[in-house]
């Protein structure tokens, strides 16, 4: 389904992708971590040709990005579905106007059949009867919930996840999980989950790609991810910073 070949991508002096190489499969739940401004965001955005690499090629369902035109690109891009980080709700419109919006636009639903899909949407998404709410109604959950409903509403292939838990407690946090199994699995959707939240990467997370220095560092289950012995890795998902390590004697 989703494919990166040697991917380059520099800011000004500051190469953040340094040759990612990855595949992901059709209804495969994958989730992509690594430090803090290591580049797991940007790769994201490629993926959906947001951003254009240096060099190398991102391919969706065997189809190339790279030299795509507009128009091209935005047929691909129907295939995505993405749940930003802070949600990006519009404050002004009401939950149905925020999950309708890019439908509402194509002008190609009648009202009823627009009505029914984001019914259906918020439905999944386990907030029924809330359409007339505006986002200042919304708990941080809430929010989430309706972004995501956003991002499922026009059926996508693929949904893409830029630290959906960020800011939410550990209880709507494992609510949040459980829902991005459930679309990924009533859906039938490819789903590609970017965190800094290891209990996230552990729940949703069929197999965890490690992003580190710009490469795909390591990749495999949860269960190999949490028990490696790798410095860099055991570092990371235990959260323990080098000064640490040193302090330890490790």
């Amino acid at each position: 389904m989703i494919e990166a070949r040697n991917l380059v991508k520099s800011f000004g002096a500051q190469r953040v992708l340094d040759g990612v190489n990855l595949r992901i499969e059709s209804g495969e739940s994958v989730v992509i971590i690594g430090r803090s401004g290591g580049g797991k965001s940007v790769l994201l955005k490629h993926l959906v040709a947001l951003l254009m690499p240096d060099a190398g090629d991102v391919l969706i369902d065997g189809q190339n990005l790279i030299g795509l035109n507009e128009r091209q690109l935005l047929s691909v891009r129907h295939k995505f579905g993405m749940l930003f980080q802070g949600a990006a709700l519009f404050d002004s419109m009401t939950v149905a106007e925020n999950v309708g919006f890019a439908l509402r636009r194509e002008k190609n639903l009648t009202p009823t059949e627009l009505d029914h899909r984001v019914s259906e949407a918020l439905e999944v998404v386990d907030l029924p009867g809330t359409e007339q709410k505006k986002p200042s109604e919304l708990s941080g959950g809430m929010r989430k919930r309706v972004g995501l409903a956003r991002a499922i509403v026009y059926r996508p292939q693929i949904v893409l996840y830029d630290e959906p838990t960020t800011g939410l407690d550990p209880i709507v946090s494992d609510s949040i999980d459980q829902l991005i199994v459930r679309v990924r699995d009533r859906l039938c959707v490819t789903s590609v989950v970017v965190t800094h939240d290891m209990r996230s990467a552990r729940r949703v997370g069929q197999r965890i790609l490690m992003l580190h220095k710009g490469k795909i560092y390591v990749e495999g289950t949860p269960d190999e991810i949490f028990s490696s012995r790798d410095p860099i890795v055991y570092n990371f998902v235990n959260g323990i910073s080098e000064k640490e390590m040193d302090k330890e004697g490790r």
